[in-house]
């Protein structure tokens, strides 16, 4: 299958390297600058062990990357969603590879490539997965979610191996909630460590965050088990566990008193919970849904409280029921 990878970033080049290994013609796009240094060092600052095969033709020419591609992979940050509105999708499978939100109108990814694309046949590929351990071909298993049964068998198909193991769901609505807000609650857990605090307060973070997520999920139209899976607390666990996570590193980096722009300058790339967390905020007050953490998050974030103030407020809040 000849197959266009749009974003050939941190994530689109472990993606477009396992798409090549296997045996799918890959092309890849992305803006002419990056092109530029991509083609002559054929390498990725932030993933320095990674070569991308002479097999893969890279490219900033929209018409040439879209030349009879049977396949769309997109792998853009969330805030870059719109470089996808130069592409024609029409009648073919797009399969959505970011973990965020459209910011502008707190609308999912898969929302925004509908509203442009009428035809195009769209699936999400989400679940716990590191760019690192993935270029390794260490065990990692993903889900790929479409309302079209048969295209999430197309997509399952076109990606698995022996060491990528794809499950298919149709509730795309709690895949990409589950893969975008585990990113917000990723940056609590960073705090957590950032302020000394140990394995009880991370495990407290992971499953009050994904009672949060799932509420929220289930309010916009998500299933309630599909935040138990691969692409909710499984996406979770590695998020907040892992120093590969860039949204792990910058609530750390939050917890030592650095306010939102300098992390970002630090980290360098896009931090996908930074752009999350206050649209997740108003999608939680817009569904009526209570989401103490995020709401946190969002006030260390964009209204420098205190991360170790943050975490007292949580702790008085009125007692209740799990």
């Amino acid at each position: 299958m000849k197959i266009t990878v749009i974003g050939f970033g941190s994530w689109g080049i472990p993606l477009g390297c396992l798409l090549d290994k296997n045996g799918h013609d890959v092309i890849a796009w992305d803006n002419e600058a990056y092109v530029a240094e991509l083609i002559k060092t054929r390498t990725n600052r932030f993933l320095p062990d990674a070569v991308i095969p002479p097999s893969i033709k890279i490219t900033a020419d929209v018409g040439e990357a879209s030349d009879g591609a049977e396949m769309f992979l997109i792998a853009l940050a969330s805030r870059a969603i719109t470089e996808t509105d130069k592409f024609d999708f029409g009648g073919k499978i797009v399969v959505s590879a970011s973990k965020g939100l459209e910011e502008t109108r707190q609308i999912r990814i898969s929302e925004y490539l509908r509203e442009r694309n009428k035809t195009a046949r769209i699936a999400v590929l989400t679940g716990p997965t590191h760019a690192e351990e993935v270029l390794r071909a260490i065990p990692t298993a993903i889900v790929a979610a479409s309302e079209d049964e048969g295209v999430a068998e197309i997509v399952q198909n076109t990606f698995s191996t022996d060491d990528f193991r794809v499950y298919t769901s149709t509730d795309v609505i709690g895949a990409e909630i589950g893969g975008a807000l585990k990113n917000v609650i990723a940056l609590a857990a960073g705090c957590s460590d950032g302020l000394g605090f140990g394995d009880n307060t991370k495990a407290a973070l992971i499953t009050r965050g994904i009672a949060e997520i799932t509420r929220l999920g289930v309010a916009m139209g998500g299933r309630e088990q599909t935040f138990a899976g691969l692409s909710g607390i499984g996406d979770l666990i590695v998020t907040c566990t892992s120093r590969h996570s860039r949204n792990w590193r910058a609530g750390e980096l939050l917890a030592k008193g650095k306010p939102t722009h300098i992390v970002l300058e630090e980290i360098g790339a896009a931090v996908e919970g930074i752009a999350t967390a206050k649209t997740a905020l108003t999608l939680a007050r817009k569904f009526n849904v209570e989401m103490p953490i995020v709401e946190e998050i969002t006030k260390i974030l964009f209204e420098n409280k205190n991360p170790a103030h943050a975490v007292a407020d949580l702790m008085r809040r009125g007692l209740k029921g799990e």
